[in-house]
């Protein structure tokens, strides 16, 4: 276990321990392995792995050149600034939204991802209220992936999310608070993308209680 963990560790950052490492080399000892055509085993895998190498290599360039073409899109820049934010999440966005030009308040852009609030309700029932999950499925699924890294990398959205699920009246939970970041994303990049200016979590922090002291980034 010790040699697999030595393996695991320069390229698997996290969820590897001793434990996952003896679970495995266990379950090897019990599993029935391949005697024969091991030769052409060894050679099938090499070229797996030359095929992923190819791949990641071609992933990597396109990345490259989608980076540059950000390059041209006005607030693209500003936007990659903002720490925890990364070029697929931004050139998504551009994607699906558009010219911002064609916009005039961030709220058509939490309609167009399906974010915005509706409630449930029938006849006398007075249901839940939830996101109605109309609109652009690939701009909300990218909006919500990225906030998860931002909450757990920018000082700004970790302190709304800790505000969130901790405030003292109607505190959200943990989910409802990133959906809720969701929105707050998508407002802050449609200013960003509006007027070319640098990302500032001070201004997103003003007027919480809570929070007023903290350091944003």
């Amino acid at each position: 276990p010790e040699d697999v963990l030595a393996e695991w560790k320069p390229v698997v950052k996290r969820g590897v321990g001793i434990k996952r490492a003896t679970k495995l080399v266990d379950k090897a000892k019990k599993s029935v392995g391949i005697e024969i055509g091991l030769r052409f085993a060894k050679k099938e895998l090499h070229s797996l792995l030359d095929q992923y190498e190819l791949y990641e290599a071609q992933l990597e360039e396109l990345n490259w050149e989608i980076e540059n073409l950000l390059g041209d899109i006005p607030g693209a820049k500003e936007m990659l600034a903002i720490k925890g934010l990364g070029v697929t999440t931004v050139a998504t966005f551009f994607a699906e939204v558009g010219d911002l030009s064609n916009y005039h308040h961030p709220q058509q852009l939490v309609n167009m991802a399906g974010l915005s609030l509706r409630e449930h309700s029938s006849g006398k029932f007075k249901g839940e209220t939830k996101i109605t999950k109309r609109g652009r499925k690939k701009l909300r699924k990218a909006i919500y992936l990225a906030i998860r890294p931002l909450v757990a990398n920018n000082p700004t959205f970790q302190a709304l999310h800790r505000y969130y699920t901790t405030r003292p009246e109607k505190p959200l939970k943990k989910q409802q608070s990133l959906i809720a970041l969701c929105g707050k994303l998508l407002r802050v990049l449609f200013v960003i993308g509006k007027r070319q200016c640098v990302f500032d979590g001070s201004k997103l922090l003003k007027g919480l209680p809570q929070i007023n002291t903290l350091q944003v980034a």
